[in-house]
């Protein structure tokens, strides 16, 4: 293990957190090329959890959500209409995909996006709230959804 790895029980239980919106700020996201961070916190406001969103710059459509622990501890990340990636064994994972993080390899690793959660990647709405839920976000920051469509 790393020095600066979480081991993987810590990570696991860092994923399967309640997480809270901190306030009842509206979130705006409609800018191509735009990330946006949302800080989020456990229930008992003890650990810190990010919430980051990006879009394209060409394509709107290009969408990867993320979901971060303890400043730069990539939890999950959902890429969509992006490129392919390539795990450190060199096998091939098409786009949508899901990066979970592995002790050792921080997020590197990704998986095919698995449909039985995610129910419509076509839509960024849909699968930012279903993200959302995945991640344990039970009190979710207020984000403009007419920015989605």
């Amino acid at each position: 293990m790393a020095d600066n790895d979480l081991p993987q029980e810590v990570a696991d239980e860092l994923f399967g957190m309640e997480k809270h919106r901190l306030d009842e700020r509206e979130h705006r996201f409609s800018t191509p090329g735009q990330k946006l961070f949302i800080e989020l916190a456990s229930e008992d406001g003890r650990e810190k959890f990010y919430l980051d969103l990006y879009r394209g710059k060409r394509s709107v459509f290009k969408v990867s959500l993320q979901n971060r622990a303890r400043q730069n501890y990539s939890l999950r990340r959902l890429d969509v209409n992006g490129r392919i990636h390539t795990n450190p064994n060199g096998h091939v994972v098409p786009t949508p995909h899901l990066h979970v993080y592995r002790e050792g390899f921080g997020a590197s690793w990704a998986e095919p996006a698995p449909l039985d959660i995610f129910s419509n990647l076509d839509d960024v709405w849909t699968t930012l709230q279903e993200f959302m839920r995945y991640c344990n976000i039970s009190k979710p920051p207020i984000i403009k959804r007419d920015l989605f469509t």
